[in-house]
C-alpha cells in the first residue's frame, strides 16, 4: 500500500470562523481514531486566521476513501453548510 497525504484548505466565510474551526476540532479525535490514520492536524493561517489547513496522512487511499464516508463528517458537512467560502483538496504522494 501507498502512503497518501491529503492538504485540505477551508477558508471560512465572514463572520464564521469561530463556527468553522469549532466543527473542524470535533474531526480530530474521531478521526485519529480511525484505521489508517497516521496524522490529522489542523492549522489555522497566522496572518488569514479564516483559512484552516488540514495535514493528514493516510495508510492507504482507500482507507482515507473509507474516512470521507464516515458520520462525523457528514455532520461536520451539515453544520458548516453555507459557512465556508472556499474548501480545496489535493492528494499527494511523497517524493523522498
Amino acid at each position: 500500500m501507498t502512503q497518501l497525504t491529503i492538504v485540505a484548505n477551508i477558508i471560512a466565510n465572514t463572520g464564521k470562523m469561530e463556527l468553522v474551526k469549532t466543527e473542524l476540532v470535533k474531526l480530530i479525535d474521531v478521526t485519529r481514531a480511525e484505521e489508517g490514520c497516521i496524522n490529522y492536524d489542523l492549522h489555522q493561517d497566522n496572518e488569514n486566521p479564516a483559512h484552516f489547513m488540514f495535514y493528514e496522512n493516510w495508510a492507504s487511499r482507500e482507507l482515507w476513501q473509507a474516512h470521507m464516508g464516515n458520520q462525523p463528517l457528514q455532520d461536520y458537512m451539515a453544520a458548516t453548510e453555507g459557512a465556508v467560502a472556499q474548501f480545496t483538496l489535493n492528494e499527494m504522494t511523497i517524493v523522498k
